[in-house]
């Protein structure tokens, strides 16, 4: 998949599709299958993730304001650098700032080595409504400088309001119970800073934004129904900066992951009556005690 994005007619262009596939970074590889919630195969992976076709998703087409049309996704503007399903005594927020930050701490190995020194890390975080704080959270990156001239820049360095008014979710269940993809019909498609709660945390190399589902009735209610079919389940999650004028068109999906028969149990438990230890890192499949290679942060 591409993880650059060129300049053309119009600020949000899509690239020639050659079929070539950038390298992956060693930091990256490292962030994708480092984490408790594994990297599985698309289609028969279980309690895991994987990264959907960007076409199963329709966005808004080149020509949407004039026929109202839509078209497949295609690539994804950051790649895909893996998922953390969290659990906590509290409410885990801007997870990126941690020190003990698996994928953070990742780059910043890197970038200590000379390395990824134009790197940039897309996340969403959702805080999980439930007797415990869970967070799940997705990463994407890129090594390229976002092009300034872009949309997804405006977005990542704009307000919070411009922020709330141009976050968009796309979502496919797979997947799953009749039941369950009845209720998630109606949200196929929405503004999610305008239907929840999301506070935005810009670092020098980051942005994350913290998704609180239970500020939403409709949302929590939804969640609390997905959860109690959520090891039966396959569904598709993507994000993008809805486009609402003509020169910001075709949407580009900026990532999507696809979540596949998770088990709850499978959570990285967070203890916060510890002290953050960068050797420990929160989200890892496990815990380096004895890392001598791991460089302290």
């Amino acid at each position: 998949m591409t993880q650059t994005e060129t300049s053309g007619e119009n600020n949000n262009s899509k690239p020639d599709r050659t079929g070539s596939i950038s390298p992956v970074p060693e930091w990256i590889t490292e962030t994708i299958n480092g984490g408790s919630l594994r990297l599985v195969d698309l289609h028969t992976g279980i309690n895991g993730w994987a990264s959907p076709p960007g076409d199963v998703f329709s966005l808004r087409s080149a020509n949407y304001f004039t026929n109202k049309q839509k078209s497949p996704g295609g690539d994804y503007l950051l790649s895909p650098a893996g998922v953390d399903w969290l659990k906590s005594s509290t409410k885990l927020e801007n997870v990126l700032a941690r020190p003990d930050n698996r994928v953070a701490h990742a780059l910043r190995k890197a970038q200590s080595r000379g390395e990824s020194l134009n790197s940039f890390i897309f996340a969403v975080s959702f805080h999980v409504p439930s007797k415990e704080p869970y967070n799940l959270v997705y990463y994407f990156a890129t090594e390229e400088p976002i092009p300034s001239d872009s949309l997804l820049h405006r977005f990542i360095n704009g307000d919070d309001s411009f922020r709330n008014q141009r976050f968009k979710l796309v979502s496919r269940v797979e997947k799953g119970p009749w039941v369950v993809k009845a209720a998630a019909g109606n949200f196929g498609a929405f503004l999610l800073g305008k239907a929840a709660k999301c506070t935005y945390h810009r670092g020098s190399n980051y942005l994350e934004i913290d998704v609180d589902i239970s500020s939403s009735a409709i949302l929590a209610a939804l969640i609390r129904l997905v959860l109690g079919y959520v090891t039966s389940l396959t569904a598709d999650v993507g994000f993008v900066v809805e486009a609402q004028a003509a020169d910001e068109l075709p949407e580009r999906l900026i990532g999507a992951v696809r979540i596949l028969h998770m088990e709850l149990s499978s959570a990285f438990v967070v203890d916060e009556h510890k002290p953050q230890q960068p050797r420990i890192m929160m989200g890892s499949v496990k815990a380096s005690h004895d890392d001598s290679d791991d460089e302290k942060v």
